[in-house]
Order: structure tokens, then C-alpha cells, then sequence
């Protein structure tokens, strides 16, 4: 029986995700109300196939962009909705069957216990995970740590969390980036010079095969370029920030 909340919703982006999203969809409603989706300008049919399951399905709410603008477009979206409806928090997952919906209640007790903090997910690969992908994600935690003075951040790259909604939207109007493929990583390091702590909870990462519905729009090359770029940008903005982070460290704060 999924637990309802009028605090905590669970968010969901969504771009041409195939069949999966809706087990997805039915597993995170199988443990949470509310569910969100957020089908960023899909042409797949998925969407509609979602709409139509929310009108039998008060606990799912899905909202529909007329074109694909990026996941980290499509979460913000979703955070000025809820906002707008009296949410403080969101726990964001992927619609690709990655996340584990088990995990959904442990992550936003953990939310509720500690409120100004982002609960931040560590993957646990099965055989199922693409090497590159595991060994990839060093490098990225390792410029994470060091663009944030070793604040706590677990994982950079894995986007099964609990954001505040308040203190993300506001750094997102503020930014023109973070609305694609960079959204995860610098999403964590941007609050993070903030001063909002992090909680990291382990998860489990599942890689499903094509012939079970998986679907990855991950491209090598554009996205780690885009990850590159990210990271000039971050470590440029941790030198200028380097005199805070260090007196706040002293500080233990």
C-alpha cells in the first residue's frame, strides 16, 4: 500500500522512455502518493498512454511539455508545480526502470528526519552495469569533491534523490544551465556552495536490455562533452569561491 504525503511528492522526467515507463510509473505509485511525471515533449505515445492512466488515478499527475527541452528543463517544471501546490520536496527518479522504487520510503523518511538536506543516492551495481559507466563516474566524483572541498557528496552522476524543492528552484532560476544532461552533477555541487548538507543512502542501479524495454539516450560523446564543459565552469566557480568553502569547513559547517 503506497504511503501518501502532502509534503514529499515523487517526480518523475520523461523522454521516449518506451514500455518501461510504466512499470515504472506503477511501482513508484505502488509506494508513494503523489506521483508526477513530467513527459518532456515525448513522441513516442508514452505520453498519452500516461495521461490516460492518470485519469483513473488520483494519485498520478502528469504534465506534458509541447517540445523535448532537456531533463534538467523538465524537473524544474515539475518543481515550480509543486511549489506553486504546497510541496517541500521532491525525490526524483528516472523513468527508465534504473531506480529502485523499493527505495522510495527509506529516501524520504531520511528527507523528513533531516529537511534542509538533499538525500543523495550511491549506486550498487549488478553484472548488468556497463563498465565505462562505473568506471566513468570516478573522474566526475572525484571533480565533484574537489569543486566542493569534499562536502559529502557520494555520488555526482546517479539522479535517485531528495531535493528541497525551495532551495533547487531558486538556484535553477538563477542559472541558465543545468536543464540537460549536466542537471545531476551540478545540481549536487551548485547546492552544495550553498550550504545545504547531503545525506548519502545506497540504491541499487539496474541496466535493463533492450529485449526487457530498456532505452538510453545517453550519447558518449555529446554528454561528456557536455560533462566537461560542466566541470570548467564548476572549478572556476570554486576558485571564486574557495575563501567560503574553506572558512565554512573551518567553521565545520
Amino acid at each position: 500500500m503506497s504511503e501518501t504525503a502532502s509534503t514529499h511528492l515523487v517526480l518523475i522526467p520523461s523522454f521516449n522512455p518506451g514500455e518501461k515507463v510504466f512499470e515504472t510509473v506503477a511501482e513508484a505509485r505502488g509506494q508513494w502518493t503523489p506521483v508526477w511525471v513530467v513527459v518532456d515533449g515525448s513522441t513516442d505515445g508514452t505520453g498519452e498512454r500516461l495521461a490516460a492512466m492518470a485519469e483513473h488515478d488520483p494519485g498520478l499527475r502528469v504534465i506534458t511539455l509541447p517540445h523535448n527541452q532537456g531533463k534538467g528543463a523538465a524537473v524544474l517544471a515539475g518543481l515550480e508545480a509543486a511549489a506553486l501546490e504546497g510541496f517541500t520536496h521532491a525525490l526524483l527518479m528516472d523513468s527508465d526502470g534504473q531506480h529502485p522504487a523499493e527505495r522510495i520510503r527509506p529516501f524520504m523518511t531520511a528527507s523528513r528526519e533531516h529537511p534542509p538536506a538533499m538525500i543523495l543516492g550511491v549506486p550498487i551495481f549488478g553484472a548488468d552495469a556497463p563498465l565505462i559507466r562505473v568506471r566513468g563516474r570516478r573522474i566526475s566524483n572525484w571533480w565533484a569533491n574537489l569543486e566542493t572541498l569534499g562536502a559529502g557528496i557520494g555520488d555526482s552522476l546517479y539522479g535517485f534523490r531528495v531535493y528541497p524543492i525551495e532551495a533547487l528552484r531558486d538556484l535553477m532560476r538563477q542559472a541558465r544551465w543545468m536543464r540537460r544532461f549536466d542537471f545531476d552533477p551540478e545540481a549536487v555541487v551548485r547546492l552544495a556552495w550553498r550550504g545545504v548538507p547531503a545525506v548519502n543512502l545506497p540504491a541499487s542501479v539496474r541496466y535493463p536490455s533492450a529485449e526487457e524495454g530498456g532505452v538510453s539516450h545517453f550519447d558518449y560523446l555529446r554528454d561528456n562533452v557536455l560533462l566537461t564543459w560542466m566541470h570548467i565552469r564548476l572549478v572556476i566557480g570554486f576558485v571564486l569561491r574557495l575563501p567560503l568553502l574553506v572558512a565554512r569547513r573551518m567553521g565545520g559547517r
